[in-house]
């Protein structure tokens, strides 16, 4: 949807650097420029192994929130929930600051977020989520079927939680204009993968017609570090798709709802989510499938299936653009941040949920880097990674539980 971007070129001979970023994703780009701030003569240098606007950071649905609304009433979860929402808007305030000062245009705006059910047990989730933005203080409102009806032009759900601090921005615009905007002692190489890293006096990495030798790297490549022997037992990989409509006629936007813009994440995490894109479109996120992906038609027709399930009065209408990308996720939720070995750093494992979430770790990954203290509650906020089973009983374990899950889901997905 976007006119097309002119990449920057490719990493080629023999390039020295104090820092070495491997990701061109918010987390990295965030890594870089705080870098940047906390190191201005240092050379940086980002390597992207495709072009930038073209991988996750810019194929999710585009939801950004200084808030997270899960979570249970116990004190030591409203203490973890505190601590992670001042993260999140540190992160938040920093984006929307660079989106300002370098006029990024990538139609952040405030929409809302609403929280949704469609079953029974999903009803249950949102009304604790209730509870929890209650103790949190967080602006809400209650909606019923009728107001979710009149709100999104949709009787598919039973309740929605809405809460004023969500935001939806264009993220294919919005990771293009970070990139575009690096500071001048930031290098950024893209189509250039780097297929080998090795530690000799200093780190060499190696890409098809370069290395790059690194005082520090920073691994900003998510799921992808498991191929360098790193975080194996912490991360798996998850495909996920996502559609949105052909511009819809008069008639039929008009049955979009009175919002003019909103976002709508399920009850459920394997649920569907939903969000109006301008006056005229849908976007439906959903599906998800394990270390490889599945085929473009079945992943199309489930999500044109979820689709006309939300909305059978739009039948006739079909999908423009559909896609797959990838995102990693960790077995509870917590995202992995900080030393691998020795001078080599990582951050991955957002669960998709890396647009602010990752931007503050790569942020507070450069200044932990040049000796700044790390806040004694950054650990407490986001947690450890978990240890995950090794190969076959993994997969085993995944389809298992995924299994259970969409069955639980049920009219969620």
């Amino acid at each position: 949807m976007l006119p097309p971007r002119i990449a920057k070129s490719s990493a080629v001979g023999e390039i020295t650097a104090k820092y070495a970023i491997v990701g061109a994703g918010f987390t990295g780009l965030a890594a870089a420029r705080r870098l940047s701030e906390l190191d201005p003569t240092a050379d940086i240098v980002v390597l992207e192994a495709t072009t930038v606007g073209e991988g996750s950071s810019a194929r999710n649905s585009g939801f950004i929130s200084p808030s997270d609304i899960t979570g249970g009433l116990g004190q030591g979860e409203i203490d973890q929930a505190e601590a992670r929402n001042r993260y999140g808007t540190e992160g938040f305030d920093w984006l929307v600051a660079l989106i300002e000062r370098y006029g990024i245009d990538c139609d952040l705006h405030r929409s809302g977020r609403i929280k949704a059910a469609a079953t029974e047990n999903g009803e249950k989730s949102v009304r604790a989520s209730l509870d929890v933005v209650r103790t949190l203080n967080i602006p809400h409102m209650m909606l019923d079927r009728d107001l979710m009806r009149e709100r999104i032009g949709t009787s598919y759900y039973r309740c929605g939680l809405f809460t004023e601090e969500g935001y939806l921005v264009q993220p294919a615009s919005l990771i293009r204009g970070l990139a575009d905007a690096l500071p001048a002692n930031v290098l950024l190489f893209e189509g250039s993968p780097v297929r080998e890293l090795e530690k000799a006096e200093k780190w060499r990495l190696h890409t098809a017609d370069a290395c790059i030798t690194a005082d520090y790297v920073i691994m900003a490549a998510n799921a992808s570090i498991k191929n360098f022997g790193y975080l194996r037992d912490r991360l798996v990989t998850i495909y996920t798709y996502a559609a949105i409509t052909r511009s819809m006629a008069p008639a039929d936007a008009a049955r979009l709802g009175s919002m003019a813009s909103w976002g709508l994440l399920s009850a459920h995490r394997l649920g569907t989510t939903v969000r109006r894109v301008g006056a005229d479109r849908l976007m439906v996120r959903s599906l998800c499938s394990y270390e490889r992906g599945m085929a473009s038609e079945r992943a199309h027709s489930a999500l044109l299936t979820r689709f006309r399930r939300r909305y059978p009065d739009l039948a006739h209408v079909d999908f423009e653009y559909a896609w797959g990308g990838t995102t990693a996720l960790t077995m509870n939720g917590a995202p992995f941040w900080g030393r691998i070995d020795d001078q080599l750093f990582a951050s991955a494992g957002c669960n998709g949920a890396g647009v602010v979430k990752g931007t503050v770790l790569g942020k507070k990954l450069a200044e932990h880097i040049v000796g700044q203290p790390v806040e004694a509650d950054l650990a407490r906020a986001y947690g450890t990674p978990n240890w995950i089973a090794p190969e076959p009983f993994r997969s085993l374990g995944f389809h298992v539980v995924s299994t259970f899950e969409r069955r639980k889901a049920g009219l969620e997905s």
